[in-house]
């Protein structure tokens, strides 16, 4: 018996020992490469990998690059657009570099590369995961071929104020909604790291960034550590998760630190607690702004990145410039240059480069522009998808493609407005793009007459004007002389198609605005357009929530645009002339007075709450204002379809959830209408009593569903104890027992609810 047991067990056990052993290996043999390189480095060349300078056509010349590589001062070279011979420079560098360590690629491909598509912000709002699963793969394999291997994007920054000008690079006011949407990113720009379509990744901005004072870029951060983990840390938390091989921080501080130089940021949360092993590049001269900051002069700002965590310096020139010294003074330790290099060594090595440094670097001209051609119907889909229709009184759109159509603004044909902010490949996508009234044209044809005027300038103010680049596309009459035009033209139209609102160099890095009306010589514009009795449909061009309140008022049809990228003109066509029937829903709240920013849906209660009628009930000494409500003009997850949905009554199949237990909650949904749809079911809780202080609502799930015209569908939503958890005041990750309202519904604002109770 026991021989019998030997002859079975022990090839099982000898077949496990094997398995085990060449898994052993396989993780074993990067460890290795990596020690046996690391063993034959001087601390210049390790210094060198930690080095991440600007790529600049003109001063970067072969000789240039030749004299950095023989000295091992360059680790990679960021901004890298495709507008250089990137095999060329990599064959320079390998073959110049006593150990041949190839350089990485890095570009802030946010938002698409020869494709361009809708700017971030617009594609939460296609609440559509895999949608922008395929974008980020997209963006992936045109930025691949262009040499181009580790890009600066999912921006996961949570904003709550509009008047920042990076909330277009984001996924809006919500955590959930952002995690979804950071993770879908991640999965769409990494895949499995295999082959040389797929490219690194790199998380930003690392920490907190969204949340300046004022809305003002480069602005201090200060808020509480219960609300950086129960607000802003769950989509940096999904894109880790998923597997983002680096991550970039930020300008801002934390607890008055820096943040590239902040320990805890770095190492005790980044690291220990959220269990990042990848590499961190600092954002763009983010040590050297250190020292603006006043921490320190650079050798001083330079050790405490190092030590805080901060692997890769970019642009800064302070690791390369005065590590060497530093270590000399024992203020900074060869074990902390090691682990730095290691890790940006480790991204080298995930990406193949290591071992081929010519992974990326084979693809020719005439593929590149084939896949880019292949790409151009999904980006008008997603742009589409990602427009927002806020307004449609009496049925206005879609239009009919017949008549004459006035196209009036600004941004009719005077401005490319779809390349939005960030394109890694702006060189070919320049003249490329459509303006509108190219695109409308070229779509509809000999079908409609369609006319044109501008109208007016984009600003009054010439200085604003400047800063925003209107003189690229001036026009040199007054804007008296283009609203008499503007009228001409309304008047021998059926309906106008206002353009309206900002280009794309008011939103973006650097682009914040006080004031988010409409300017006064496009509302001018809009008042004297309306003034003629034609319908007006306003088109409403943004990289953030603007304030509509008067324009909700008076104009009988608004469609939230963005910057809608490549095909933007020929997916407002779609969508004007009801091609495709609109399902963009808002990820961020618009704002019914600038006064209330910032705002966002899911608010703590507060103390002394006003949950009534403002108009009609308006009572002092509660938290509201007296001459504006507290509610948006447009509420989180809102939008309109060209067709009807109803929702029947929420049911849950048991109102007690018992830890590690799950209940199902559901809602009919009918298409009532006569067109197919998409609609966006959205599940929401709100804990009555807790620990600390909870939010009135939070979205913890939603589903993208499309019905058929008079089709009905129940959607489900699974809840556990891990849906209603929370960050307490120690910081911990708790689910605590009592009472929760579960409401489902078309957006924030308009929900029902059921009553459960979670018990241990």
């Amino acid at each position: 018996m026991r021989q019998l047991v030997m002859n079975r067990v022990f090839p099982l056990v000898f077949a496990l020992a094997v398995i085990l052993t060449s898994c052993g290996d396989k993780t074993s043999e990067k460890d290795k490469y990596i020690n046996e390189l690391m063993g034959k480095m001087t601390l210049r060349e390790k210094l060198g990998q930690m080095n991440l300078p600007m790529w600049d056509s003109t001063t970067m010349t072969d000789s240039f690059l030749m004299s950095r590589a023989k000295d091992g001062s360059i680790g990679g070279l960021w901004n890298f657009n495709g507008d250089a011979d990137a095999k060329h420079i990599q064959t320079i560098i390998t073959g110049n570099s006593r150990l041949g360590i190839p350089i990485l690629f890095g570009a802030d491909v946010n938002h698409g590369h020869r494709t361009v598509f809708p700017i971030g912000l617009a594609m939460s709002c296609s609440w559509d995961m895999e949608a922008i699963e395929k974008a980020a793969r997209i963006s992936a394999t045109e930025a691949a071929a262009d040499g181009i291997c580790w890009t600066y994007s999912p921006t996961v920054d949570i904003c709550h104020d509009p008047r920042w000008g990076r909330i277009a690079e984001a996924a809006g006011e919500d955590p959930y909604l952002g995690a979804r949407v950071a993770e879908a990113m991640v999965h769409g720009y990494q895949g499995n790291l295999r082959d040389s379509t797929e490219i690194m990744s790199c998380v930003k901005h690392f920490a907190f960034y969204g949340a300046p004072d004022g809305g003002r870029d480069y602005n201090t951060v200060e808020i509480g550590r219960n609300r950086m983990y129960n607000e802003y840390l769950e989509p940096y938390k999904a894109a880790i998760e998923a597997g983002a091989g680096t991550v970039m921080t930020s300008y801002n501080t934390v607890d008055g630190i820096p943040s590239t130089g902040n320990r805890w940021v770095l190492t005790e949360l980044l690291r220990k607690e959220l269990g990042f092993k990848g590499m961190v590049v600092s954002d763009a001269n983010a040590i050297s702004c250190m020292v603006t900051h006043g921490i320190g002069e650079l050798k001083e700002s330079s050790v405490l990145a190092i030590k805080a965590g901060t692997d890769m310096d970019m642009n800064s020139l302070g690791y390369i410039g005065t590590l060497e010294e530093s270590i000399k003074e024992g203020k900074v330790s060869i074990k902390e240059i090691d682990n730095a290099c290691r890790r940006i060594l480790s991204v080298k090595y995930d990406l193949g480069i290591l071992k081929d440094p010519f992974k990326y670097l084979r693809v020719t001209e005439e593929d590149k522009e084939a896949r880019r051609a292949a790409h151009l119907s999904f980006e008008r889909e997603m742009a589409a998808k990602s427009m927002v229709l806020l307004k449609n009184e009496g049925g206005l759109l879609p239009l009919e493609k017949k008549g004459t159509i006035a196209v009036i603004g600004p941004l009719a044909d005077s401005w490319p407005t779809g390349e939005g902010t960030w394109t890694s490949g702006h060189r070919f996508n320049q003249n490329k793009i459509a303006t509108l009234y190219q695109g409308l044209e070229e779509e509809l044809g000999d079908k409609v007459n369609l006319l044109y005027a501008r109208g007016c300038s984009l600003y009054d103010d010439e200085v604003i004007s400047r800063h925003v680049g209107e003189d690229q596309f001036r026009d040199n009459r007054s804007d008296e002389e283009m609203l008499r035009e503007a009228v001409s033209v309304a008047r021998r139209a059926d309906v106008v198609i206002a353009a309206l609102g900002e280009n794309n160099h008011m939103s973006g890095e650097g682009a914040c605005r006080s004031d988010l009306n409409l300017p006064a010589s496009q509302r001018r514009l809009l008042e004297t357009l309306l003034s003629t009795g034609k319908d007006v449909v306003m088109l409403n061009y943004s990289g953030r929530p603007t304030v509509l309140t008067w324009e909700n008022a008076h104009v009988p049809a608004i469609l939230q645009v963005w910057f809608g990228g490549s095909e933007e003109a020929k997916a407002v066509s779609d969508i004007l002339f009801g091609e495709v029937n609109p399902s963009g829903r808002l990820s961020v709240s618009f704002p019914y007075n600038g006064g209330q920013i910032p705002y966002y849906y899911n608010h703590l209660r507060t103390g002394d709450p006003f949950e009534k009628d403002w108009e009609t009930e308006f009572q002092m000494m509660l938290s509201n204002y007296f001459d504006t409500p507290n509610d948006p003009l447009y509420p989180f997850g809102y939008g309109l379809s060209y067709t009807t949905f109803q929702y029947g009554e929420v049911s849950i199949d048991d109102p007690v959830l018992r830890k590690g237990g799950e209940v199902t909650v559901a809602v009919k949904i009918t298409n009532t209408g006569d067109r197919d749809g998409d609609e966006t079911p959205q599940l929401y809780i709100h804990d009555l009593m807790a620990s600390v202080a909870r939010p009135m609502m939070e979205l913890k799930g939603f589903q993208k569903i499309h019905l058929k015209a008079g089709e009905s569908v129940t959607a489900r939503f699974s809840i556990t104890e891990e849906t209603l958890s929370f960050y307490d005041s120690s910081l911990k990750k708790v689910s605590e027992p009592g009472d929760f309202d579960i409401m489902i519904g078309p957006d924030c604002a308009h929900v029902q609810s059921v009553r459960l109770t979670l018990k241990d």
